[in-house]
């Protein structure tokens, strides 16, 4: 038997109180063509069995990353993840550890949480990061909404490279808002001019780099601009392999650098739970969302971790919140943290070098597929391709030839034109025999 302690006049009562007259009604921030009009046509109920039997059935028409040549990116990327990850991370005291409030019982989780801060910090080249975000793209939403409330206005600019996922998350966030986005013009070629859109209305201007289309870009005229403008410059990363060998943001001029952390310590996992890293300059610190761990000592004087910094709304008075997210991505951060210490700083850049050699393998290889064009100048692992057909049908052939061949920008942008276009990444994890799977598979369905 259901348990409905609420009767009519009870729910008539709560919708009175806060001026709806039916429920529907709470849900007009959602576009009516979103809404479902009806229940779904699905069976009222089934057993378990016959329930496992169907999705079974359904799960096998998936081809899983692991079981053919994958060359999937976009925001995330197929690694290595070492079995000691997995190990540590099912321990008991982490796998089921709640949030820190009480330091006294929860150091080994604030030590982590200390240990992950310093870590990305180092990573971007910036003074300061918090324990994480839930994502790379809450991660921005966030930074906009951080850098309104340090210029005081209301105005984010977001580069044509960004992932357009990204760019939903931000634009759902400042429509709630009331802020202004100005979304630039997809940009395959990273030659979009950022500085002219730069002005004293601009609270930010957003630049991902490696972009969603894999271009390499160079962020310190930017950076110039917005300052002078007295702007902030949020840089954005999806792949956080790359920081192991490119220059990190801060060191060209970032106030506020978020990415995707997913690559280091965690699987793929249908698209999630990931990890949002977030880092800023230490005068920005409190306006940075979420919690920051800090180092202190005992009344004994012996070193122990605490939250030093939690503007949270759980927290804090509501309106003096810097953030609504309301807990950080623990166990991938944890995940993060015990990749990062077995890679180290070597180990990161030797990653970083090797990922950046197979894709550049593989690049050159696809190049000499007649019909095909690589469109990037630069790249770390990942590059777009020109090709004589629409990218998804050929993604769908490929998929026939037990190649998984990237991700049509199609999907990404519907509608804009692009629907000849395929990004393509290549990480540690690609073989000589991978490659030369895609090349013969690619000739074969163009």
């Amino acid at each position: 038997m259901r348990y409905l302690p609420l009767t009519d006049a009870d729910r008539s009562e709560m919708l009175a109180r806060i001026g709806v007259a039916t429920v529907d009604e709470l849900f007009t921030d959602i576009p009516e063509r979103m809404r479902m009009a009806a229940l779904a046509d699905l069976p009222r109920a089934k057993g378990e069995m016959e329930v496992e039997r169907h999705l079974g059935a359904m799960a096998a028409r998936n081809v899983p990353a692991s079981s053919v040549p994958f060359f999937v990116g976009a925001g995330a990327y197929k690694h290595h993840v070492p079995a000691t990850v997995d190990h540590l991370i099912q321990r008991s005291e982490f796998l089921t550890s709640y949030t820190p409030y009480q330091p006294e019982i929860a150091q080994g989780t604030l030590q982590y949480l200390f240990e992950f801060q310093t870590q990305v910090a180092m990573l971007t080249g910036m003074e300061v990061a918090n324990a994480s975000m839930y994502d790379g793209s809450t991660a921005a939403a966030e930074a906009v909404l951080m850098a309104h409330r340090v210029t005081r206005r209301r105005k984010a600019v977001l580069s044509g490279g960004l992932n357009p996922h990204y760019a939903e998350v931000v634009k759902t966030l400042s429509d709630l808002a009331g802020d202004e986005v100005v979304r630039l013009s997809p940009d395959v070629t990273a030659t979009e001019d950022l500085l002219a859109a730069i002005d004293d209305s601009v609270s930010c201007i957003v630049v991902q780099t490696p972009d969603v289309f894999g271009n390499l870009r160079d962020l310190r005229a930017v950076a110039d601009k917005a300052h002078a403008h007295g702007a902030l410059l949020v840089a954005v990363f999806t792949e956080a392999v790359s920081l192991g060998l490119v220059e990190a943001p801060g060191a060209m001029g970032a106030d506020i650098v978020v990415g995707e952390g997913q690559s280091i310590g965690n699987a793929l996992s249908f698209g999630g739970p990931y990890v949002g890293l977030f880092a800023t300059r230490q005068k920005f610190v409190r306006q940075m969302p979420g919690r920051l761990a800090g180092e202190t000592v005992d009344a004994d004087g012996r070193r122990g971790f605490v939250l030093t910094l939690s503007t949270r709304e759980q927290h804090i008075r509501r309106d003096k919140a810097t953030s609504n997210i309301c807990t950080n991505s623990g166990l991938c951060c944890l995940a993060f943290t015990i990749h990062m210490s077995l890679l180290g700083e070597a180990g990161l850049t030797r990653l970083a070098r090797v990922n950046h050699a197979n894709a550049v393998k593989l690049a050159e290889a696809l190049a000499a597929v007649p019909g095909v064009k690589v469109l990037n100048e630069t790249f770390f692992n990942e590059f777009t391709l020109r090709l004589p057909k629409p990218a998804a049908a050929v993604v769908e052939a490929m998929a026939d030839h037990h190649v998984l061949a990237g991700v049509p920008v199609s999907r990404l942008l519907p509608g804009a034109g692009l629907d000849d276009l395929l990004l393509v990444a290549s990480t540690e994890v690609n073989t000589d025999a991978d490659r030369a799977a895609f090349v013969a598979a690619l000739t074969e369905v163009l």
